[in-house]
């Protein structure tokens, strides 16, 4: 019996012929993907940075403190005529700590799902589907202005929409650029390329802060416009594999496919005959196989710790600068948001940097750990000096920033790719997805976890939810423990750091 399985181009592949083998190279199209799942995934997080940008402005107004530990609500933000309803009580930033956890806790729950279904499905409509989901439940987010809505439930309700839709971004992206580079300097290409999470998040801040002063519906509406259009561009030019083109990726050469003597680049409908049942590379592995892969479960849950710093960050860390006095001065809501970019500029350096490094001395492990020690420092200067003048302020959040998500970045994309592409696996190339998912649905349950926490703990001071990340990153670097001692020993066993550092003097 022979089983057909057909890989479709996408329709740009149809209406630009010229787009397609031979006429475009391999090189061409790993270019292409990697640019639009960059463009894709950063609208994925620019359309997350509205909430954390409109904090200070739905909650009630803050005054810190002479002594800047703690803060307490003013008599108008007490009464309720500051904010809005129904986030301008005193449990504002309560609630305000409860969306972001129905956000995020829909978004974990989804990412287990999504990725399961993104190694069965492909992966370009699934991608498409989840950012124009994306981008409506957003949007709506930002009706709730116009149409002076004030009803919690209403905006709880769309959160955990949004947050469904969103589970999608992630294990599509990252499943396809594993689908068309080896892992030949991964580490480095996957650093720069994850530098979509803090580039979407720069320019969702910038978006969301520029328009806040129109209203801040507006500061939904803009992002989700944005996201819903680069959807059309991921429909129409995506390739999620080489297949669906007619090329096999060789290393780093290109060749027809053919099976049993059939060429198949010419076809716009790419169909493969193969012998028998299904192979063991053609069926999506088991979710408790995924997890009992070495190395899966300590990464997943250092993930956890990391993403509920960086988290905390990404939905509070505006809301912060503006309650807390930069050399004595407050900031307005656009400046503290503008402002809290920094924070990503240093993100973007600290992936490209834990990748390049992590290439250089072939040890994911050891490099977030190094990173994540560094971090600790970084988090307590950046709270005790951070207010002193802006420039500490700004070169504090960005070292913080580059500290905090280099592991982040690093085990969320090269770390991922290669727990879901091991010898283990025995060739099996649709677990990347389910691997990825789990890596990242667990980490997103941490993410979950701190935003919700930064909320309550807030109330009694900023230095209490500081406690929290440091221990939340110590935490992180002691879960690596025994991989990292594994990769010492293995490095050291081959003798690769030995000559290293003899080549490097």
């Amino acid at each position: 019996m022979m089983q057909l399985k057909t890989l479709m181009p996408p329709p740009g592949m149809t209406l630009f012929p010229t787009l397609k083998p031979p006429n475009k190279t391999q090189y061409f199209h790993q270019i292409l993907v990697l640019s639009l799942t960059f463009i894709a995934y950063a609208t994925f997080h620019a359309s997350r940075k509205p909430p954390s940008i409109v904090k200070s402005v739905l909650g009630p107004e803050i005054k810190s403190l002479s002594s800047g530990t703690n803060f307490t609500l003013t008599s108008e933000s007490a009464n309720g005529t500051t904010g809005w309803a129904p986030f301008n009580g005193t449990d504002g930033p309560h609630r305000l700590g409860e969306l972001d956890l129905a956000f995020l806790l829909a978004y974990s729950a989804g990412m287990f799902v999504s990725g399961h279904i993104g190694d069965s499905v492909d992966l370009r409509i699934f991608l498409t589907v989840g950012m124009v989901g994306s981008g409506v439940f957003v949007m709506i987010f930002g009706f709730g202005y116009f149409f002076d809505v004030h009803v919690f439930g209403f905006f709880m309700a769309v959160q955990i929409l949004c947050g469904i839709f969103q589970s999608v971004g992630w294990p599509c992206v990252v499943a396809v650029v594993g689908n068309w580079f080896g892992k030949d300097k991964r580490g480095l290409i996957m650093g720069v390329w994850a530098s979509h999470t803090s580039v979407g998040n720069i320019i969702g801040s910038l978006v969301a802060s520029s328009v806040l002063g129109m209203g801040w519906g507006w500061s939904f509406v803009f992002p989700g416009m944005i996201i819903m259009v680069i959807a059309i561009l991921v429909y129409m030019f995506l390739v999620p594999s080489p297949g669906h083109i007619g090329l096999e990726l060789i290393g780093n050469e290109e060749v027809e496919m053919h099976i049993e003597g059939v060429a198949l680049v010419e076809s716009e409908k790419i169909e493969v005959e193969e012998e028998g049942a299904e192979t063991e590379g053609s069926v999506a592995i088991g979710f408790l196989e995924a997890w009992s892969l070495p190395g899966v479960a300590p990464f997943a849950f250092c993930l956890f710790f990391s993403k509920l710093v960086a988290y905390t960050f990404l939905y509070w860390l505006p809301f912060y600068i503006r309650h807390t006095a930069v050399a004595g001065v407050h900031l307005s809501h656009k400046t503290a948001g503008i402002l809290s970019t920094v924070f990503d500029v240093g993100g973007v350096l600290g992936g490209i940097l834990a990748g390049f490094i992590s290439d250089t001395i072939e040890a994911r492990a050891v490099t977030s750990a190094l990173f994540l020690v560094l971090s600790i420092p970084a988090l307590l200067f950046y709270r005790i000096y951070g207010s002193v003048s802006m420039f500490l302020n700004i070169m504090l959040m960005l070292i913080s920033g580059l500290l905090v998500n280099g592991p982040y970045s690093l085990i969320t994309t090269a770390v991922a790719t290669d727990l879901g592409t091991q010898s283990l696996l025995k060739g099996n190339s649709r677990a990347l997805a389910t691997v990825t998912a789990i890596i990242d649905g667990t980490g997103s349950v941490g993410a979950a976890v701190g935003p919700l926490l930064a909320g309550y703990i807030s109330t009694r001071g900023w230095n209490s939810v500081f406690f929290m990340l440091i221990l939340s990153i110590s935490i992180a670097g002691l879960l690596l423990i025994r991989v990292v001692k594994n990769e010492i020993e293995e490095k050291l066993k081959e003798g690769k750091w030995f000559r290293f550092s003899f080549m490097s003097h």
